[in-house]
């Protein structure tokens, strides 16, 4: 059976007795039917131990994050411990493209899929919908003789559909672009944010524009925060799901992390923390981008620590890495394995840096031969690494027990972040590229300099970064795959986003706008009989 075939012939318990596991009553409830829900209550008592999922560089076969962060779940549900996991929402922008939907697959996964994949609890609408709202007020207010004095517009629109088309518009009286939902500052706010009142608070200091004076011009300029939270209230609730093996899951926001911070809400996760004794939660593609930016951004934010971290690996990946060809992926091929192995000790590295102790998991495939399996182990031992081996896929929590006990075995580390938010913007900048890409220098054009110069000026620059580059390599050039050296990056642009306090930097040629692709899932998808197929 395929996931959705899984999924639809998976019993599932209903999601009020999921929430009583759990310690939540049915008053504390918003009911989206038998299998959703939203929590009304937003818990700040966090007591439980946080694990972190992450993995070696991606490539266009995926490496199961999702699968194992759900597998890892359910294994430590089957040992009898208080778990929930925390995952962002799909974006239907994969969804109907290459990469597909974000719960998992096989049996390992969180359901109703179909209704999160696709709409789940409107909250990307209402997200999309805040966003676009502000960019209506902005032209409204120009229109009707522009009092601020913006004169340059730096806030754009957002949809939640890769179309490349969008990437430029023409307004009649200036040009504008659109990001993909997951890309826009709204959600990135939106999952930061720690209270409603918080989230007010940074939808105000969304900055939409700069004036004559070169000063900034502020959404609560606008004074339209208070409709922006109102659309915003009830999608700022976690939404309450389960796994196959009825493992409750919130899964809450959902920033790219090529193009934004890439990890599920703030609130979620302190939830599941005040709630349970483990938490198990995912940051986007590798550990060089959504790893890092849970680290330096979210755990910052949140006063978060996180206990443990997986590192995800697969020997296809591994394969790709050695510089193996997509078509001769299958073939046998021991030496470009090994020769792959660079890129997951760099990540093992780098994870190091933030005094965080460190799981690799195997996440296995049905075509891994044992002895590629052996020559894994092999490596793992002789670079003394606590490893398992994940088969969660195929036999759901079960699969997955031999990686929960390495996690719980796993002793207390000495958390840190990697740089002092008051280092200086090209400081910060540096310290990402050379030390977690292995750039040996960082080029900043004149016009770029000016940008983070006018930042300084205005005295927002002791704030986190946020670096957009391609997820397939640790450089800003996708084809660069294993681990790259004697590189440069290239910035691309500097954008200050005031509401989500963070500045991000994109490298190289990456856009915050996806295209689909040449055979894009949505040719696919259909519905036959009432029900959907072909989502996966």
């Amino acid at each position: 059976m395929d996931d959705i075939e899984i999924s639809k012939s998976s019993k599932k318990d209903n999601i009020i007795d999921v929430a009583k596991s759990i310690g939540i009553k049915k008053d504390d409830l918003i009911l989206y039917g038998d299998y959703k829900a939203k929590l009304k209550v937003n818990l700040d008592n966090p007591k439980g131990k946080l694990i972190l999922v992450t993995a070696i560089s991606p490539t266009p076969f995926g490496e199961g994050k999702t699968t194992v962060s759900i597998g890892l779940s359910d294994a430590l549900h089957r040992m009898n411990k208080k778990v929930i996991g925390t995952l962002r929402e799909p974006s239907m922008g994969p969804v109907f493209g290459m990469k597909g939907g974000a719960t998992g697959g096989g049996y390992s996964q969180v359901v109703p899929m179909e209704d999160i994949n696709l709409h789940f609890t409107g909250d990307f609408h209402a997200i999309t919908s805040a966003n676009n709202l502000i960019c209506a007020a902005i032209d409204n207010h120009i229109y009707f003789g522009n009092s601020l004095d913006i004169q340059e517009v730096t806030f754009n629109r957002c949809l939640d559909v890769n179309d490349r088309a969008l990437r430029s518009v023409d307004l009649g009286t200036r040009s504008d672009s659109f990001s993909i939902t997951s890309a826009s500052e709204v959600m990135a706010l939106f999952c930061l944010a720690t209270s409603l009142e918080d989230l007010r608070k940074r939808l105000g200091d969304i900055i939409v524009g700069i004036n004559s004076k070169g000063n900034y011009v502020y959404v609560r300029d606008l004074n339209i925060e208070g409709s922006l939270v109102a659309l915003l209230r009830d999608a700022f609730l976690p939404n309450l799901v389960q796994t196959l093996e009825h493992t409750p899951v919130l899964i809450h926001g959902g920033p790219f992390a090529n193009i934004a911070h890439g990890c599920n809400s703030v609130v979620s996760t302190k939830t599941a923390l005040s709630l349970a004794d483990y938490v198990v939660t995912e940051a986007g593609f590798g550990a060089d981008l959504g790893a890092e930016k849970f680290f330096n951004i979210m755990c910052r934010v949140g006063n978060l620590k996180p206990n443990a971290v997986v590192l995800v690996a697969t020997i296809k990946a591994l394969k790709y890495h050695g510089g193996v060809p997509k078509d001769e992926i299958f073939n046998d091929n021991i030496e470009a394995l090994k020769k792959g192995f660079a890129n997951l000790d760099k990540h093992y590295e780098n994870l190091k840096k933030f005094g965080v102790n460190v799981v690799v998991c195997l996440n296995k495939y049905d075509t891994d031969t044992s002895e590629e399996i052996e020559v894994f182990k092999e490596h793992c031992q002789s670079k003394n690494y606590k490893y398992a081996i994940s088969n969660a896929y195929s036999t759901g929590g079960e699969g997955a027990i031999e990686l929960a006990n390495q996690v719980l075995e796993l002793p207390d580390n000495d958390f840190k972040t990697l740089y002092d938010t008051d280092l200086s913007l090209v400081e910060k900048i540096n310290i990402i590229c050379k030390d977690i890409y292995g750039a040996s220098k960082v080029n900043i054009s004149d016009e770029m300099m000016n940008k983070i110069k006018a930042i300084e000026s205005n005295n927002m620059d002791k704030l986190p970064i946020c670096i957009a580059k391609t997820q397939y390599s640790l450089s800003d050039d996708a084809k660069k795959v294993g681990v790259p050296t004697n590189f440069e990056v290239n910035i691309k642009d500097v954008r200050l986003y005031g509401g989500a306090a963070f500045i991000t930097v994109l490298l190289g040629n990456i856009m915050t706008m996806p295209g689909l692709s040449r055979k894009p899932n949505c040719e696919l998808i259909d519905v036959i009989d009432g029900e959907i197929v072909n989502l996966s």
